[in-house]
């Protein structure tokens, strides 16, 4: 018994770091799956809580690195949504984790939250049925782009299906856990 929790609290003294924005991440999660928003309350309170842990883990050379883990978590996630693909919510979730984070960390919870989105997405698609039918869609769109070009612009159907989204704040949480998990 005594090994187990000197395994945890060796655990807890080498990802310690982590435990605080994947608490966080979890309550950012809970709450895109209940209302499908991120509170503005809840992505400043992560904000600056990150800001001064940075601060004061190093001084200011930290809250440097927490303020360019905000701009990265930010400039990320930015083309997604001017695209249509994710909420205003999202972006500011990222950058919040990012003060925490610093600017390699929010680089790596980038990387997995993008590809737990990515198995969301198809996991959605696949419950709902429309995953066949959204790999057919773009394999057209790709034969239409590659074979016309040359022609100009190729419009777009008049009404496409609409996909069920979600919400991102779920992929959030497992890039976080996956983070933590591996101490990066």
């Amino acid at each position: 018994m005594l090994v187990l929790f000197s395994d945890a609290a060796g655990w807890i003294g080498s990802h310690g770091n982590l435990v605080i924005p994947l608490v966080l991440a979890v309550w950012i999660a809970w709450g895109d799956l209940k209302t499908r928003r991120i509170p503005n309350y809840l992505t400043l309170a992560t904000a600056l809580g990150g800001l001064a842990f940075s601060f004061m883990s190093h001084g200011l050379q930290g809250l440097g690195d927490g303020f360019s883990g905000m701009a990265v978590g930010f400039g990320l996630l930015l083309l997604p949504y001017l695209l249509g693909g994710m909420g205003a919510g999202d972006i500011k979730a990222l950058a919040a984790l990012g003060a925490w984070l610093g600017f390699w960390g929010t680089l790596f919870l980038f990387c997995y939250m993008a590809l737990a989105g990515g198995i969301l997405a198809l996991a959605t698609l696949w419950w709902t049925g429309q995953l066949w039918t959204k790999i057919r869609q773009g394999w057209i769109i790709l034969f239409n782009w590659i074979l016309c070009r040359t022609y100009g612009k190729v419009s777009a159907p008049a009404t496409k299906p609409k996909t069920p989204g979600i919400p991102y704040g779920v992929a959030i949480v497992l890039g976080m856990m996956v983070m933590t998990w591996r101490g990066v």
